[in-house]
C-alpha cells in the first residue's frame, strides 16, 4: 500500500488521508482515491470506499460506505456523497441513516447544510425517536436546536396513539410534537382533531386550537382551546365549548369544560347552556355550574346544576336554586325556591319531583308548601294550597292534581261556557282533587271533612281573596330559551 502524506489546500479547503489506496489524478484537478477515503473539513470528518476529489472547484463524489462524522453524536451513513466544501452542503444519498442522540433518520435523499446545521428530505423519510416513530415525504432537521419540521403526510405512531397532520415540528429533547395544520390523535379512549397545538410525547400533555374536537363513543367535545392529560385521563377545554352526548341527547355549552374520565365526572360553568334534545321539544336550562357524573361506561348518570337555575321548553318552564336529573330515572328534582310553569299554571313547593318517560312528562311530586295558582282574569287567581301535591300529566299537559294534608283553595267559580263570574269559593278541607280542562283549573271535589263558602263577588274583600304565602311570579317566567340567562 502507497502512504501519502495529507494533501493540505488551506484552511477553506479539503484534506484527504493517506490511508486511501492507489491514489492517482485523472487529470489535473481531479484525484482518485480507492479504498479506505478519508476527508477533512472543519470539524467534519467523511468516510467511504472510493471518491473523486474536484480540487479546483473543492468538490467530493464519495461512494459506498460513506459516513460523515459531524460531531460525537451527529452521524450521517449513505451509500454515496456529493459535497462541496465551498457551499458547505452534503449531499446523501441512497439508503441514508442520520443518527443523532437518541434519534434515527432514514431516507433515500438526505441535503444537509453544515452552515445553517439544517438537514432534509423531498422524497419521504422515517425518524425514530425512543418509542415515537414519525414519518413524512418533506422533513427538516434544525441539527442546532434538535427540532424537526414536517410537511406533507406527516404520521407519528406511539404505542398509545397515532398521529396524523399535514405539518408538524418536533423536538427531539422536549419530545414535543407542535401542529400547524389539520391533524388527527387516534387512539383507543378517543379522537381529537386540531390545525394549531402541541402534544408532548413524553408527559402526554397537550394543548389544542383552531377548530379543536376531542370524540370518544358517546361524546363530541369542541372549543377554542382544548388542554388534554392523557395520563390522568382529565381534559380542560375553553371558550365556544360544546359537549354532544348522543347516547342521552344532551348538549352542555358553556365557556369552560372540564372532564375527568378516570373518576368519572365533569363541570361546565361560564355562560352554561345544557340542551336537553327532544324530536317534538327541546328543554333548555342555565345555571352558574353544572356537574354530571358518568358510569364506567361513560354514559351520564346524574346532572346536578348548581345557583341561578332557569328552564324553558314550550310546555313547561321552570327556575329554582338547583336541580339535578337522575337519567335512569327520568326524575328531575328541584331545590329552594323552585317554580315550575306548565299552560296558565304555576307551581310552586319547598321541592319538586318531575318523572318523564319516553320523552313526556308523567307524573309531578310537590312536597312541603305546595301551591298552585292560575290567573282567572285580571287580579283573578284560582289558588290552591296544601302540604303535599300529586301532579298527572298526559301528552305534555297538567289535567290532574290530588292535595293532601290542609288543603286550601279559592276558586272563581264561573258559568259553564261563558265568562260570567257566579261567585268566589273560598273552601279547606284534609284533601282534595283537582281536575284541569282548557290549560285551566276546572273542578275542585273536597275529600275528608270539606268547609267551604261560596261568596258573591262584592262581598269577599280583596284582602281575603290571597291565601297566605301567595305569591305571583309571572315576571320571573322565561318566554324563549335565551330568557333562561335572565335572573
Amino acid at each position: 500500500m502507497l502512504v501519502f502524506p495529507f494533501i493540505i489546500y488551506g484552511q477553506t479547503n479539503i484534506t484527504y488521508s493517506a490511508r486511501a489506496l492507489n491514489p492517482h489524478k485523472t487529470d489535473k484537478d481531479i484525484t482518485v482515491l480507492l479504498g479506505d477515503a478519508v476527508f477533512i473539513h472543519g470539524s467534519t470528518i467523511m468516510y467511504c470506499d472510493s471518491a473523486y476529489f474536484y480540487t479546483s472547484t473543492n468538490q467530493i463524489k464519495a461512494f459506498s460506505k460513506v459516513r460523515i462524522k459531524m460531531s460525537d453524536t451527529l452521524n450521517i451513513y449513505g451509500d454515496s456523497l456529493r459535497y462541496d466544501g465551498n457551499t458547505k452542503v452534503a449531499e446523501i444519498f441512497n439508503r441514508v441513516k442520520m443518527i443523532d442522540n437518541q434519534s434515527i433518520l432514514t431516507c433515500d435523499y438526505l441535503n444537509y447544510s453544515r452552515v445553517s446545521g439544517i438537514a432534509s428530505y423531498y422524497t419521504g423519510g422515517k425518524i425514530v425517536n425512543k418509542e415515537n416513530v414519525l414519518t413524512s415525504k418533506i422533513g427538516h432537521y434544525f441539527t442546532n436546536v434538535k427540532e424537526f419540521f414536517f410537511k406533507n403526510d406527516v404520521v407519528l405512531v406511539n404505542p398509545k396513539y397515532t398521529i396524523n397532520s399535514d405539518t408538524m415540528m418536533y423536538n427531539t429533547k422536549s419530545e414535543i410534537a407542535y401542529f400547524y395544520g389539520p391533524t388527527h390523535i387516534v387512539s383507543k379512549e378517543n379522537t381529537i382533531y386540531c390545525e394549531n397545538g402541541w402534544y408532548n410525547t413524553h408527559t402526554d400533555i397537550s394543548q389544542f386550537s383552531k377548530n379543536a374536537w376531542l370524540q370518544t363513543e358517546n361524546q363530541h367535545l369542541d372549543g377554542d382551546s382544548l388542554y388534554y392529560d392523557r395520563k390522568i385521563k382529565f381534559g380542560r377545554a375553553f371558550n365556544n365549548v360544546t359537549l354532544v352526548d348522543s347516547a342521552q341527547n344532551i348538549i352542555i355549552k358553556a365557556n369552560y369544560i372540564e372532564n375527568s374520565e378516570l373518576f368519572h365526572k365533569s363541570m361546565s360553568t361560564d355562560s352554561v347552556l345544557a340542551i336537553f334534545v327532544d324530536k317534538g321539544d327541546s328543554l333548555f336550562l342555565h345555571a352558574d355550574t353544572i356537574r354530571a357524573k358518568y358510569d364506567t361506561a361513560n354514559n351520564i348518570e346524574i346532572i346536578r346544576a348548581y345557583h341561578k337555575v332557569k328552564f324553558f321548553r314550550i310546555d313547561l318552564q321552570g327556575r329554582c336554586d338547583s336541580v339535578s336529573f337522575i337519567m335512569k330515572d327520568s326524575l328531575m328534582c328541584m331545590y329552594y325556591d323552585p317554580v315550575i310553569w306548565t299552560d296558565e299554571n304555576q307551581l310552586t313547593a319547598d321541592t319538586i319531583h318531575l318523572y318523564t318517560g319516553k320523552e313526556e312528562m308523567k307524573e309531578m311530586y310537590l312536597l312541603n308548601n305546595a301551591f298552585i295558582v292560575s290567573q282567572s282574569d285580571t287580579n283573578q287567581f284560582d289558588q290552591v294550597k296544601a302540604k303535599n301535591m300529586h301532579a298527572f300529566f298526559s301528552k305534555n299537559q297538567l289535567y290532574k292534581v290530588a292535595a293532601k294534608g290542609n288543603a286550601e283553595t279559592i276558586y272563581y267559580m264561573k258559568e259553564e261556557g261563558s265568562e260570567d263570574l257566579l261567585g268566589i269559593n273560598k273552601a279547606i278541607s284534609s284533601d282534595l282533587l283537582m281536575f284541569i280542562k282548557d290549560k285551566k283549573m276546572h273542578t275542585i271535589t273536597f275529600i275528608k271533612s270539606p268547609e267551604g263558602t261560596l261568596y258573591p263577588v262584592k262581598e269577599l274583600p280583596d284582602a281575603e281573596r290571597l291565601l297566605k304565602n301567595f305569591k305571583w311570579r309571572i315576571h320571573q317566567r322565561p318566554k324563549e330559551k335565551m330568557d333562561v340567562f335572565i335572573w
